[in-house]
């Protein structure tokens, strides 16, 4: 039987025939052998889905890539603007400041299923558009605000907007790719937000430059940001499609291979009406609470060393200015990683060995910095530790994404459980942002402990999970008397999950 094919697909899933889409029938099994599911459809023209991947590749990613830039740049430009003279223009006095950063999270996490219910409902497409006009918008009126109050109220809307913004563009691009395609696009994605990271310290540098302006530097800052968001959102509204049938760029015969792709490979009925008591079926799977624990475990380190990375490189001794500069090699082989570690999951179709690798570089990272007494005698072990922190914390949140998603072939349960895991990790920013206290300075060992025990909680977690997967997946194997792959069971057949005997899971 044929394999799906992408980019890195001929090598790991040789074709044993050249046709374009049939249906494959053997007549003979037994134990011991690929179960051949009689009438399973499969795509093995490799030369017709490569073409039509560059296409999605070529068409999404990068709009994709830079909405989410906009949406990165729009949620972190409060500490940019903090750095100007924020506080002084509102006023604002004690951790009046903290509450702008937290206040954030709540809407952020409350409005992310329902909103992405809407995505289900009406398109992903036109949703994700329609959110970043929305935080455009409120960011552009930031730059209006005249005391804490009303950047308080704006801080909450934004976190609303922005809700299920990352959610809804992972269910996206499950309508396009397969579920062995999904984790280096995602990754590709993901990248967006560190280069949003360092592009946004040389926007605010040059912003902050203006002189003699009658307005303040930071107001600058939330007009440009807000002003290039809401005109690139028109344009997504306009170019985006709300699905591979409706691609304007595709003709016929690529759209009947787009959606069979899919249906066999990613969604069990393809665009589907979302119905919210089946999706909330999901929450009946005792893997589900597995996958949110590890959501969970992943939030503080994520979140950690997104907020408090250069508090950490401090510690070294370095200046302002080279503490700073110093933070960048770090991040940037972070992203390294993280493609790496994608690249790899797709090639080889695993998912939990990579996520808990990603997890034990977190654990050994800030095992090895908070074991260092004297940083400045060990500065090399110390520096490289911050590089393994940075290493543990993008990787695994792609590849536990795309790991649940994989294992959902029901498109409202998938999504259901995407807008609530997503949001779940960055609601334990507020467990970082607590945990490193000022009294604590330099070293921040109760934070260090702290984070190093959830990255080995989520190590232990997802290679128990992934354990689990496997000897069921063995353990049905016995009871069918045939050995079968979750790759070679077409995901129409696979709406119910674990409950049905054919089921098989994607470790």
């Amino acid at each position: 039987m044929g394999q799906p094919s992408d980019d890195l697909d001929n090598e790991a899933f040789p074709s044993k025939s050249n046709v374009d889409i049939h249906a494959t029938t053997n007549e003979s099994t037994g134990p011991g052998t690929v179960d051949p599911l009689h009438d399973v459809a499969r795509v093995i023209d490799h030369k017709a889905e490569r073409a039509l991947c560059r296409k999605f590749d070529l068409r999404l990613l990068p709009i994709l890539a830079f909405m989410y830039l906009c949406n990165a740049l729009d949620k972190g430009n409060l500490g940019n603007a903090e750095t100007d003279t924020l506080n002084e223009s509102l006023g604002m006095t004690g951790d009046q400041y903290n509450l702008l950063l937290s206040i954030f999270f709540v809407p952020f996490v409350v409005f992310a299923p329902p909103i992405a219910m809407l995505g289900k409902r009406f398109s992903p497409a036109r949703v994700i558009s329609g959110m970043m006009f929305s935080f455009g918008v409120f960011t552009l009126l930031s730059a209006s605000v005249t005391n804490f109050s009303g950047l308080f109220a704006l801080r909450w809307f934004l976190g609303m907007s922005e809700a299920a913004f990352f959610p809804l563009v992972i269910y996206y691009q499950t309508t396009f790719y397969r579920r062995g395609e999904l984790a280096r696009r995602l990754a590709i994605f993901y990248a967006a937000s560190n280069i949003a990271n360092a592009f946004s310290g040389l926007l605010a540098f040059g912003v902050f430059q203006i002189k003699n302006s009658t307005l303040d530097g930071w107001r600058y800052l939330f007009l440009i940001e807000g002003s290039f968001t809401v005109v690139f959102s028109a344009f997504a509204f306009f170019y985006l499609p709300k699905s591979p049938q409706e691609a304007r760029f595709l003709n016929e015969e690529e759209k009947q291979l787009a959606f069979h792709r899919i249906q066999v490979d990613s969604s069990a009925v393809v665009n589907e009406e979302f119905n919210l008591r089946h999706a909330l079926g999901i929450l009946k799977r005792p893997t589900t609470y597995a996958f949110l624990a590890i959501e969970i475990c992943l939030g503080v380190p994520l979140q950690g060393v997104a907020l408090f990375l250069p508090q950490i490189v401090s510690r070294l001794g370095y200046p302002t200015v080279k503490t700073n500069l110093y933070t960048v090699a770090p991040n940037v082989t972070g992203a390294v990683m993280l493609l790496v570690l994608a690249f790899a999951s797709d090639a080889v179709r695993l998912r939990s060995p990579f996520i808990v690798l990603g997890f034990l570089f977190t654990l050994i990272g800030f095992v090895i910095y908070a074991a260092i007494n004297d940083v400045t005698a060990e500065i090399h072990l110390a520096y490289f530790a911050c590089f393994m922190m940075t290493w543990g914390t993008s990787a695994p949140s792609v590849l536990l994404s795309t790991w649940y998603n994989n294992n959902i072939a029901d498109e409202g349960q998938r999504v259901l459980l995407t807008s609530m895991g997503v949001p779940l990790a960055n609601l334990m920013g507020l467990v970082s942002s607590n945990v490193f206290r000022s009294k604590d300075k330099p070293k921040y060992m109760p934070a260090l402990v702290t984070i190093a025990s959830f990255g080995g909680a989520g190590a232990l977690i997802a290679g128990l999970l992934g354990l689990y997967m496997w000897w069921d997946n063995a353990r049905r194997n016995r009871k069918a008397g045939y050995v079968v792959d979750a790759r070679d069971i077409p995901t129409e057949r696979l709406r119910d999950g674990p409950k049905m005997d054919e089921f098989r899971w994607f470790l």
